[in-house]
């Protein structure tokens, strides 16, 4: 078990080290640079040299990739475009508004997914699965974009329940984005309960139509027994890295919900990003998805293996 998790996490590494490389070099085969970009019409001649010397873009490209790769993994990704703003504690609010929002979605989302889809899998094809399952198709098919601007229309505008946008800035404490913050979570949950619920019923129905349940039935276990202590252990495993992944999407920014309801977290920040030419930003944000996105689901590969006998048993034969 060892092997495979020092495996993981060089895998992992390799991966995060890959992406660094691959946004780097993209960066640089973009036409103009940060000088270009804050100096506009002004990009030329003496001013243009002086601030690239200033900046170190003079330097060569290999230099400079392990000059910025040393500093991220330091934590310090350098300067905005504007040669003063930390992006580090620019990134580190965002992260944290980011953060809330995800932890808003996750702790009702994940919880009620479960449930339904627990219910839908044992109720196969009853009226209860049809109506769950038919929810989970048409909000799973409904952009978000769609929804956040249903959900501003009906509790916002209509029955002025919610705000219809942020306006706390992104420095404010957590406390103060509620309840603003409500509305893009309650449609990040709907999403996330649509994806969840779908894995955890056809996992809930291969389970209960295994051979060690039907065997339990003829021996003449209670129903409900078998449901709690046999099959559901077994039936949630798949739904973690569902979780994890969607625990990723949610950190990494969900550009879509954020810019609708203008809420300062990742997403918004990268569009700002985009927008102002701040490519040491872009840079920053991505490698911060990418380290987000190996980091959970290798944990969730963890969680799997150390909860699943099955897969420690294969481990230890394998050896």
């Amino acid at each position: 078990m060892i092997e495979m998790l020092l495996r993981r996490l060089v895998l992992g590494f390799v991966t995060v080290w890959l992406v660094s490389v691959i946004i780097f070099a993209g960066v640089e085969l973009l036409p103009g640079d940060a000088c270009t970009a804050v100096l506009e019409r002004d990009a030329q001649g003496k001013v243009l040299e002086t601030c690239r010397e200033e900046l170190g873009l003079n330097r060569p490209a290999i230099q400079r990739y392990f000059s910025w790769a040393a500093g991220a993994i330091q934590g310090d990704f350098g300067v905005s475009v504007d040669g003063i703003t930390s992006i580090s504690s620019q990134v580190g609010l965002r992260v944290k508004n980011s953060m809330l929002l995800a932890a808003g979605a996750l702790s009702v989302g994940v919880p009620l997914s479960i449930f339904l889809g627990v219910i839908a899998g044992l109720w196969r094809d009853r009226f209860v699965d049809i109506v769950v399952s038919t929810t989970a198709i048409f909000a799973m098919t409904i952009p978000e974009f769609v929804s956040a601007t249903i959900l501003v229309l009906i509790f916002s505008i209509g029955l002025g329940w919610l705000p219809a946008v942020v306006l706390t800035p992104a420095d404010a404490p957590a406390l103060e984005f509620f309840p603003e913050f409500v509305p893009a979570s309650i449609v990040l949950t709907l999403v996330m309960v649509a994806h969840i619920m779908r894995m955890v019923r056809s996992s809930v129905i291969e389970v209960m139509a295994g051979d060690y349940v039907q065997m339990a039935t003829l021996k003449g276990v209670p129903y409900w027994r078998i449901v709690f202590r046999h099959a559901l252990p077994s039936a949630l495993l798949p739904a973690i890295n569902v979780v994890a992944l969607t625990v990723a999407w949610l950190l990494g920014g969900v550009v879509v919900v954020e810019v609708v309801f203008n809420y300062p977290g990742l997403g918004r920040m990268a569009i700002d990003a985009i927008s102002d030419r701040d490519l040491p930003v872009i840079q920053a944000l991505v490698m911060l998805v990418a380290a987000v996105y190996v980091g959970v689901n290798l944990l969730a590969d963890l969680m799997t293996m150390f909860l699943n006998p099955r897969l420690r048993t294969l481990h230890m034969r394998s050896k």
